[in-house]
């Protein structure tokens, strides 16, 4: 590198001055071109930069306010729930006293009844009517009336969470839609 340096510089000194004065307009055009490009490549950094925490600050505060709204649609919805299973094991304890043994040897609860019962749980046809479908099916009334206090209590915990559900999305929409 060094035997490089000095040829080229034994073959710029025993040239002529236009030479010498050419050779410097280039250096300081270069240096000047280098100083710049790095002034530009700076400022240009930095907008980089700034754009860039921009956008990650407006991350961040919509991942904030996404965490709030979920928190709060949480306990919102959570006690919502809580207090329709309450309501519905208060119902099922009422059973006995609106449907007695007596209640229930009265009124029969017939197979019929317990095949078309289970087709509408199951979403499948009952298939048609037979003979044995009048006959008793050793399910109380009472059995039934607890049932289906437990199922009301469940599909209304579920419409609560499906109701929470789409509220916390519309929130979310907006919180998003507000970012951008």
């Amino acid at each position: 590198m060094t035997l490089i340096l000095a040829g080229v510089w034994r073959a710029v000194r025993s040239g002529p001055t236009w030479l010498w004065g050419l050779l410097l307009g280039l250096l300081f055009a270069a240096a000047l071109v280098f100083v710049g490009d790095q002034h530009g490549a700076g400022r240009i950094r930095s907008e980089w930069g700034a754009e860039t925490e921009r956008r990650n600050e407006a991350d961040r505060e919509v991942a904030r306010a996404n965490r709030a709204i979920a928190a709060k649609t949480e306990i919102i919805y959570r006690d919502r729930i809580q207090k329709i299973y309450i309501k519905g094991d208060e119902i099922e304890k009422q059973v006995p006293i609106y449907i007695t043994e007596v209640d229930s040897s009265r009124f029969a609860v017939n197979a019929g009844f317990v095949r078309l019962y289970d087709a509408a749980w199951s979403g499948e046809s009952a298939g048609p009517a037979a003979e044995s479908d009048r006959e008793p099916a050793g399910i109380s009334l009472a059995e039934v009336a607890a049932v289906e206090a437990g199922n009301a209590t469940s599909c209304r915990a579920w419409r609560e969470i499906a109701v929470g559900l789409r509220e916390y999305y519309a929130h979310l929409q907006v919180i998003t839609n507000m970012s951008e």
